[in-house]
């Protein structure tokens, strides 16, 4: 069965490991798409900070953006949207308060406070580069409870990787849990991860799945790349998954198909191979 669709994220992905879209993935999304097959990226940043990468690329494409919580088109147009309940945003940032230096709140809002922090220091070498560079997304709100006068997209929670291990601890022994989903991002060479809380029915791959069944596909004719953690559930749905090779193992232990590393063009490899020219599912 032919790909219809291919469902790719970004970072670690698509992008190389100095943050740089490759010439060859570039070539191959644009001859998928011209060949008729939908290319979607799907991505735990936001869908401002994701369109610098979708400009780079001339062809249509559906961006799945916040981990699943909402889908936009390139051109902007909102296709389909779920938000975190207020009361639920307002208990994740009780529970998590010892965390809340990496705190922020996002909304689905035009552009002026998109995501809401409690204070933007200079100093903060793990977070300040990439708000800095967003800044006219950003406002300021202290207690950061303040700012949730409306249903948020995700409370979003940042650091090093071990304080954040604790937090995702906390977060999934919360008696309400059930309230909440999360979508956990690592990157141990750097010592950084993220956590997104969003609604308890989203990630990528319930996303990935609504809206391959939205435009008529059969999961057989999805084919989807990924390297980390909240890419899991993405790939699990795919019906040819591919995993980056310089994906987290945890990945790599479910025996998917294997490609490059992003700094070997591993995109562009994978879409030739599976997309380009028709290709058995993964068993």
């Amino acid at each position: 069965m032919s790909v219809r669709l291919i469902a790719l994220d970004i970072d670690g992905t698509l992008l190389d490991s100095r943050w740089q879209l490759p010439e060859a993935n570039r070539a191959a999304i644009v001859e998928a798409a011209r060949r008729g097959i939908e290319v979607a990226l799907v991505t735990g940043r936001r869908y401002d900070f994701a369109m610098p990468v979708a400009r780079q690329l001339d062809s249509p494409l559906t961006m799945i953006v916040n981990n699943g919580a909402l889908i936009r088109s390139k051109e902007g147009q909102t296709h389909l949207r779920h938000l975190l309940p207020q009361s639920t945003a307002e208990s994740v940032l009780e529970l998590t308060r010892p965390w809340r230096e990496g705190a922020a709140v996002v909304f689905d809002r035009p552009r002026e406070n998109q995501v809401m922090l409690e204070a933007l220091d200079p100093d903060d070498s793990l977070r300040y580069a990439y708000y800095s560079r967003n800044r006219e997304f950003i406002g300021l709100a202290k207690p950061l409870e303040s700012c949730l006068t409306e249903d948020p997209i995700q409370v979003m929670l940042s650091g090093n990787v071990q304080p954040m291990r604790e937090a995702e601890a906390a977060l999934r022994g919360a008696d309400f849990v059930g309230e909440f989903t999360l979508a956990v991002t690592s990157y141990p060479s750097k010592d950084f991860a993220m956590i997104d809380v969003i609604h308890p029915t989203c990630s990528k791959g319930s996303t990935l799945a609504e809206w391959a069944a939205l435009r008529g596909f059969e999961r057989e004719e999805v084919m989807a790349i990924g390297d980390n953690h909240n890419d899991l559930e993405m790939l699990s749905f795919a019906g040819i998954p591919v995993v980056m090779g310089n994906s987290v193992p945890e990945l790599k232990a479910f025996g998917w198909h294997e490609t490059g590393t992003n700094d070997e063009n591993g995109v562009a490899t994978a879409i030739e191979h599976f997309a380009l020219r028709e290709a058995a599912s993964c068993a």
